[in-house]
């Protein structure tokens, strides 16, 4: 085994955590993207926007009780509504269970219902759910960069069989059509709280880490046992010549990659519907109706004339259509981009004036 005994005891095992921890920051900026978005149609689609509410509330809610069923608190109160949700113990436990409860309370909605997903996807792409380590770095895999470049080569491999998934998905299978719509809840109400009836006022990306900072604050020990225990699982896994430490970062890894993919089909989602918006009278359904409709009869098309290509062939004409009509009927259509038009029409026609003068 190659690297420094100082590179492999103290530096190794942070190389994955700091992966995860990355791919975690992508995510919480996505989804303060995602609460500008939502905010700005929120006027015209105040029912969409309580639902995408309601699903935060939901995610954040099972979460805590999960926490109070993992600490054996039980739950005496399980409360959610629209725009509030709460979860009372039947006992209270202070201390390292009460901490655990509120780990499970602000940091469980970024990771657990993700993690819900991922076990659902594995039976659609199992072999994406695999940890390889580059035959290049089997001499040195136990050092920080070693350690870093497997981490990423099983993200890699997990992304390929995902994105491959996604783009040759069958509408028309139930199941895979259950995965995608589960995909676009998942991205709508990955975090809680931020679009409801009133506007808050304080929930945002840094609410949210403030109330992880005040976790770790607080009570600095039981981050150091946490980080002793990672120590110790990177020096067994070490010592057994396996890969389970950098295993478990990945699996955190495949998470965040599951809730960024999530987030930004949410955004084409929120985008395509504030476009359509301003898209005046019955013209703004029409992008709706060609989704289906373009999809139909592409499936039928190649149900005649087979190709190997069928699935992704459709998925690309249904959003290539969507998005041709959409753009079509928003520049001719919209009063918007009409008045945009006739300014800059107007602008070239005042500066001719000028110049011939």
């Amino acid at each position: 085994m190659e690297g420094s005994p100082i590179d492999i005891v103290i530096f190794a095992p942070l190389a994955p955590l700091l992966g995860v921890l990355l791919f975690w920051f992508i995510q919480l900026l996505f989804i303060e993207s995602q609460k500008y978005f939502l905010n700005k149609i929120r006027s015209k689609h105040p029912a969409f926007c309580r639902f995408t509410n309601f699903l935060g509330i939901l995610f954040q809610t099972i979460c805590h009780a999960m926490g109070y069923t993992v600490t054996k608190s039980g739950i005496s109160e399980f409360y959610i509504s629209v725009s509030y949700g709460r979860v009372a113990p039947k006992k209270e436990k202070k201390g390292v269970f009460e901490w655990i409860s509120n780990v499970f309370l602000f940091v469980g909605p970024f990771f657990i219902p993700a993690f819900l997903t991922v076990l659902i996807l594995y039976f659609f792409i199992p072999n994406g759910f695999e940890i390889t380590v580059p035959p290049q770095i089997i001499d040195f895999k136990y050092t920080f960069g070693g350690q870093l470049t497997t981490f990423g080569t099983s993200l890699y491999n997990f992304s390929n069989e995902f994105f491959y998934f996604l783009t040759n998905l069958d509408l028309l299978h139930p199941a895979e059509l259950g995965f995608l719509l589960l995909l676009i809840f998942l991205g709508l109400g990955i975090r809680p709280s931020h679009i409801g009836e009133k506007k808050p006022h304080k929930v945002d990306m840094i609410y949210e880490l403030r109330n992880i900072w005040n976790l770790i604050y607080h009570k600095p020990l039981y981050m150091l046992v946490l980080g002793a225990i990672a120590y110790i699982i990177f020096y067994v896994s070490l010592y057994l010549n396996t890969s389970i430490y950098v295993g478990i970062f990945a699996v955190l890894g495949w998470i965040s990659i599951i809730s960024i993919v999530s987030l930004i089909i949410s955004h084409i989602i929120i985008i395509f519907i504030k476009i359509t918006d301003e898209i005046p009278r019955f013209w703004k359904y029409i992008p709706f109706t060609v989704i289906p409709l373009s999809y139909s009869l592409m499936r039928i098309l190649f149900f005649y004339f087979p190709t190997e290509f069928v699935y992704s062939t459709s998925l690309f004409v249904m959003v290539a259509s969507t998005a041709i009509v959409t753009i079509f009927l928003y520049r001719s259509k919209s009063d918007k981009f009409k008045t945009i038009r006739e300014m800059k029409l107007l602008k070239k026609k005042t500066q001719g004036d000028a110049d011939e003068q």
